[in-house]
């Protein structure tokens, strides 16, 4: 699935662990986005200081252990992990170029590599070259929207912003300008981390469609919500076999009792560490946070976290179109709660939901990076629905639900539409009834006797030798009132050993 145009993102870290592997997983879509810029930006628990030994007498996380004033917290002068990310990127993008189309050269991610807000938390005082970026590109005539997205704080946003304020507040232009900026920009956050869409940005730039991307199911406290057929995808023995022997991206991803630290001399990181307990790390000076808050230490060689990850997962091309609305719902989550299978609303859920489909999307496209042959690895399958020409519907009315789902490997293929009950505002469950839901045989030709060309030299159509039909229908509900909403998705997966899932969703809008 390919949209005819890129979604534009700014993507905003600051040095967490998390955030590091935030980026690898953001790497393997960058082809699904015009990637306008990889900022670093200051947050409460990381900042750089100016550099000139001045001391930080504000509140920030060294605060809560007593600590200060300081000139800088948990950030490194040399730190440069998203150069590092990129240089890796540099030597799997041949690989990645064989599988799918649209990865940007790593020159050109190279040199949108900026320092944004990066010297005090929530300092929006001065600009600084990432700001600059963010100011121009929202004030650039390229249409559609530019998704702000950021792991860290919002000082960046928020000091481009105040300079457009600044700028143009007092001039005949304000009112254009703010209209322009407030339809334009869609900020997507993990949370408010220094607390400055709280004390500017949500007060001066009110109309600003903000979306919170926090979530448990990407970050640390990821065992927690983990459904149950998905806890193994946290676990040493998959994360091994799937991330970290798969290539330099997955050697660079960090994972439990890795040794690796982020930062010299960093008493809450202590996640390298391998065979110690909390105890023996309190020794060693550390402060073992999550053993406090989760009662153990974790495997060595297990998942970490994400933590930012769900700032991006909605804008994925993967057919949900998450990205259309913060209520549809997709592998981000979404703005409500979700039913999880006891019945019980769950915000953690809409997220949870989707995890393992994510996860083994991600293991296939690790896998690329060291696949130089497209017949050698795994792809999703491509979803299309057919005949449904009006989205518009009448209560009463029967509505036929038809999607043609293709592999590009020749694998087989299964298929379900499913009503996605709390992301419509019906207030009620469809009866579906399946019409076909087909599952082919594995044709001959899965063993390739065809020369499989890279992507851009064919239609990747032509490729696709196998499909399925899958079709449902409904009755619209005769209680349904004008203007409410159905959302219906089409869910198909191939049989490999790490089955790709492809979605579409359908829309419709009751109209008596």
């Amino acid at each position: 699935m390919v949209r005819d145009k890129k979604l534009r993102t700014v993507v905003m870290f600051d040095p967490e662990l998390d955030d590091s592997n935030t980026l690898v997983r953001y790497l393997l879509y960058s082809n699904q986005f015009d990637t306008e810029g990889l900022i670093y930006t200051s947050s409460s628990l990381h900042w750089k200081g100016d550099g000139k030994g001045t001391l930080f007498y504000g509140e920030s996380e060294h605060s809560q252990f007593g600590i200060g004033p300081i000139t800088n917290w948990r950030w490194d002068e040399e730190t440069r992990f998203m150069e590092e990310a990129v240089d890796i990127y540099a030597k799997v993008y041949p690989n990645l170029l064989v599988h799918a189309e649209g990865y940007p050269h790593p020159d050109e991610l190279r040199s949108r590599i900026l320092h944004g807000n990066v010297e005090f938390p929530g300092d929006i005082s001065k600009d600084s070259p990432g700001s600059d970026l963010v100011k121009n590109l929202i004030l650039d005539n390229k249409p559609g929207p530019l998704y702000l997205l950021t792991g860290a704080g919002q000082s960046t946003i928020g000091r481009a912003l105040k300079s457009i304020e600044e700028e143009y507040k007092n001039s005949d232009q304000w009112k254009e300008i703010y209209e322009k900026v407030s339809k334009k920009v869609i900020i997507q956050s993990f949370g408010d981390q220094d607390g400055i869409y709280e004390s500017y940005i949500g007060i001066n730039w009110s109309e600003i469609e903000f979306r919170e991307m926090a979530t448990k199911i990407w970050g640390y406290p990821a065992r927690k919500v983990v459904q149950p057929e998905d806890r193994h995808y946290l676990s040493a023995a998959w994360t091994r076999e799937n991330v970290s022997v798969i290539g330099p991206f997955g050697e660079f991803y960090r994972v439990w009792g890795d040794g690796k630290l982020m930062h010299k001399n960093d008493f809450t990181d202590f996640f390298g560490f391998a065979g110690l307990d909390g105890e023996q790390l309190k020794k060693l000076g550390y402060w073992p946070w999550y053993a406090n808050f989760f009662g153990r230490l974790e495997e060595p060689g297990s998942w970490i976290s994400e933590g930012d990850t769900s700032m991006f997962m909605n804008l994925l091309d993967n057919g949900l179109d998450a990205h259309m609305d913060a209520s549809y719902g997709g592998w981000g989550g979404r703005n409500g709660k979700d039913f999880d299978p006891n019945g019980v609303a769950s915000k953690e859920f809409s997220s949870a939901r989707w995890f393992g489909a994510a996860q083994r999307d991600f293991a296939a496209r690790l896998k690329w990076t060291i696949t130089p042959e497209y017949a050698s690895a795994n792809h999703s399958p491509v979803v299309k629905v057919i005949g449904l020409d009006n989205t518009i519907v009448k209560p009463g009315q029967t509505i036929t639900l038809k999607a043609i789902v293709k592999d590009p490997d020749g694998d087989h293929l299964t298929g379900r539409w499913w009503q996605y009950e709390e992301a419509g505002t019906y207030p009620g469950t469809i009866e579906l009834v399946t019409i076909s839901e087909e599952e082919n045989t594995k044709p001959e030709y899965n063993t390739y006797p065809f020369n499989v060309p890279s992507p851009g030299t064919i239609d990747m159509a032509e490729l696709i030798k196998d499909e399925i039909e899958v079709t449902s229908q409904f009755t619209v509900p005769t209680d349904a009132v004008n203007g409410q909403t159905l959302h219906f998705i089409l869910e198909a997966s191939d049989n490999a050993d790490q089955p790709l899932t492809s979605y579409q969703r359908v829309v419709l809008t009751v109209a008596r």
